[in-house]
């Protein structure tokens, strides 16, 4: 049987000498054999103990893990636990790195946009980097709630079209205007806008807000803390408190 020295072992096992030496005085990688000289000698049983080692350390697993997992009489089982256990913290980890570099991401595209540089100017993009669930959330309720009326449209269109029948696309129009004006009251109650001036957060008059020329995130609107008249960046509106 091929005894391998401390060496041997780590070089076999891709690890340093002090890794195998470190793992012995823990009680972890034990020699089967020494020499009179007190040289330790491991054999091929203790190679593969190390190398099971190594991979649970890769896997993230801490030194007292595993010297009690290797003293149990079946570790496959607390082996097979143990790595459900680690397979769901990692799973949690890389969601938590992926959210954080979807935020760097989308800092770094709002930074871009920005002229003139400043610590207000990151806290504009944080905020609205932080509100934009809430914001969509808002766009879907809309837009659902306006389908109904979209079909309701094209049909009384094609209907008057193809049949020459009128009287559906006038109650459209009847129903249309109010319900238009009732999302759009809806619409601007709920959302906000910051000014890329002074950084205030606002909400426009109703007037002002349905009438100005937009973009799918900004409205050029009035700023009423500075007097700014430019593009605003729109965010879902936060509830007041008293």
């Amino acid at each position: 049987m091929s005894k391998y020295t401390t060496g041997e072992v780590a070089k076999l096992c891709g690890v340093t000498v002090r890794t195998v030496q470190y793992y012995d005085k823990r009680g972890i990688l034990v020699p089967g054999e020494l020499t009179e000289g007190g040289r330790r000698l491991y054999s091929e049983a203790d190679v593969s103990r190390m190398k099971i080692i190594c991979f649970l350390r890769e896997l993230g697993l801490p030194i007292e893990a595993i010297r009690e997992l290797l003293s149990e009489e079946e570790p496959g089982k607390v082996i097979s636990l143990l790595l459900d256990q680690q397979e769901q913290t990692l799973s949690e980890e890389i969601r938590e790195r992926e959210e954080q570099l979807r935020k760097v991401e989308e800092l770094r595209d709002g930074l871009r946009t920005v002229k003139d540089f400043s610590f207000e100017s990151i806290g504009d993009i944080a905020y609205t980097m932080a509100n934009r669930k809430k914001l969509k959330k808002i766009h879907i309720t809309l837009l659902l709630t306006a389908i109904p009326l979209g079909v309701f449209q094209w049909s009384s269109i094609i209907l008057w079209i193809t049949k020459g029948i009128w009287q559906p696309f006038l109650v459209w129009v009847l129903i249309a205007i109010p319900c238009s004006i009732l999302l759009s009251r809806w619409y601007f109650r709920n959302v906000a806008y910051i000014c890329p001036q002074c950084h205030a957060i606002f909400r426009p008059s109703f007037k002002e807000a349905f009438f100005a020329p937009h973009t799918p995130a900004t409205r050029r609107l009035t700023c009423p803390s500075c007097g700014h008249r430019g593009y605003c960046v729109e965010v879902a509106r936060e509830e007041e408190t008293a």
